[in-house]
């Protein structure tokens, strides 16, 4: 059975960068206490003409150039993302359209900081299955059009940028490829860290929903930090465990970037070296389901990511929803 090789990368980030400096002259902040808490000390935003396909695109086309694959080449989109261009379609569709291809299958994947890892395992099984030959993986955040720059909002606010991370996956008999993965889901915290409006269960959209300010993200940060932490080192000694692995057999760790406490403190429990986990997020921010595909563009951009390497990928996020992946780069 064949296993899945990602065999190209790429990465776009929107060219504003928007600093802790900027940040302080829109709400009741300081780069001080944002760094402090998060790690954070710029994010970019997209320009008022990109939406979430739009960087998605971008980071697409740079995936099929590193991948030495024409557009035409792909055989199924999966696109990942809590943010999309529209309520509905899905942002795939949109993607398979600027690519200029034939129709084909095009899947979006809601899982959302997660949805990376869940994107992978559903190419994974594609290539596997022999339903696909060549996967196109996207993962594509716009998240400062829908952030309470408020004072109310800055603890999330502060947190989020926009970027788009995309890799292209093909089936390889080399040995090399994704070897295991484990995915995660836990309903009951879902109301933790959410955005309840506009949706069926909070009834009619109406202008109440935004003077209560439902629309923006609301999040138990104490909550979700300490079971960020938990459900990461659970899951990554589980999947080292099942294969037979120990924490140094692995070349390099790549976290989704959520807050690099949260990161230095998993790194902390499971004994990892700094020059064992890579963390880009004082220069990106939290892209979600972009986070994992960028941290690993510019791991690889900056030596830190090899071919031949065993890299570990593991995210938390809403639903709450989490997991694992191992592969051979």
């Amino acid at each position: 059975m064949k296993r899945s090789v990602i065999t190209g990368m790429g990465y776009y980030l929107p060219e504003r960068i928007v600093t802790n400096a900027d940040l302080e002259k829109m709400m009741n902040t300081s780069d001080e206490w944002i760094v402090q808490r998060s790690g954070i000390r710029e994010r970019r935003y997209a320009a008022e003409n990109e939406a979430t396909a739009d960087l998605g695109f971008y980071a697409a086309m740079r995936a099929l150039e590193d991948a030495e694959r024409k557009p035409e080449e792909i055989d199924r989109i999966i696109f990942a993302t809590l943010s999309p261009d529209y309520y509905f379609p899905g942002s795939g569709g949109l993607v398979q359209e600027r690519l200029g291809i034939e129709p084909m299958a095009a899947l979006d994947v809601r899982n959302q900081c997660s949805g990376f890892l869940y994107g992978l395992d559903v190419a994974d099984a594609f290539i596997r299955s022999g339903k696909a030959r060549c996967v196109l993986l996207v993962g594509a955040e716009v998240h400062s059009r829908s952030l309470d720059y408020s004072d109310d909002g800055r603890h999330v606010a502060v947190l989020f940028g926009d970027g788009a991370g995309a890799v292209v996956i093909e089936g390889s008999d080399d040995g090399a490829g994704i070897k295991d993965a484990m995915l995660f889901a836990q309903g009951e915290y879902a109301r933790e860290l959410m955005v309840e409006c506009p949706g069926t269960r909070s009834g009619l959209i109406s202008p109440r929903m935004f003077e209560e300010k439902r629309i923006y993200p609301t999040m138990n940060g104490r909550f979700v930090f300490k079971h960020a932490v938990t459900r990461m080192v659970e899951t990554t000694r589980r999947i080292l465990e099942k294969n037979g692995l120990s924490t140094e057999d692995i070349d390099l760790y790549v976290f989704h970037q959520a807050n690099l406490r949260i990161n230095q403190m998993v790194s902390r429990e499971l004994g990892l070296s700094e020059e064992k986990v890579f963390n880009n997020i004082e220069r990106v921010g939290n892209t979600s389901a972009a986070s994992i595909p960028i941290a690993l563009c510019q791991a690889r951009e900056s030596g830190r990511l090899k071919r031949g390497d065993t890299v570990l990928l593991c995210g938390f996020g809403s639903g709450f929803t989490w997991g694992a992946i191992l592969l051979e780069y």
